[in-house]
């Protein structure tokens, strides 16, 4: 089960803090733009597992541009053992889209 950027902003905007927010973008993407995730591009998410285990069975979410890499990152964390990761659907271009 995946979360689209509306469902998100409505956690966001509530003070939902019951998840981990992770942007797998580069760090120019993250610095332009974010919604202040964690951020851990997704070719460092192999060697971030070992610090991110503490919330192998917590809620995870990941987000990126386009919904690409974090899709990609998506399967690295289940496929490491974390169990309730979602990616968000569309990324940060459907956030701009949705959000401006």
């Amino acid at each position: 089960m995946d979360i689209t950027v509306e469902e998100l902003k409505k956690r966001l905007d509530a003070g939902d803090n019951n998840f981990v927010l992770i942007d797998v973008r580069e760090p120019y993407e993250h610095e332009e733009f974010n919604i202040g995730g964690k951020l851990v591009p997704v070719g460092s998410v192999m060697t971030a597992i070992p610090d991110l285990l503490d919330h192998k069975d917590d809620e995870v979410i990941v987000y990126c541009r386009s919904g690409n890499r974090s899709g990609m990152a998506k399967q690295l964390l289940v496929a490491s053992g974390f169990s309730n990761v979602k990616n968000t659907l569309g990324g940060m271009l459907a956030w701009r889209q949705a959000f401006g």
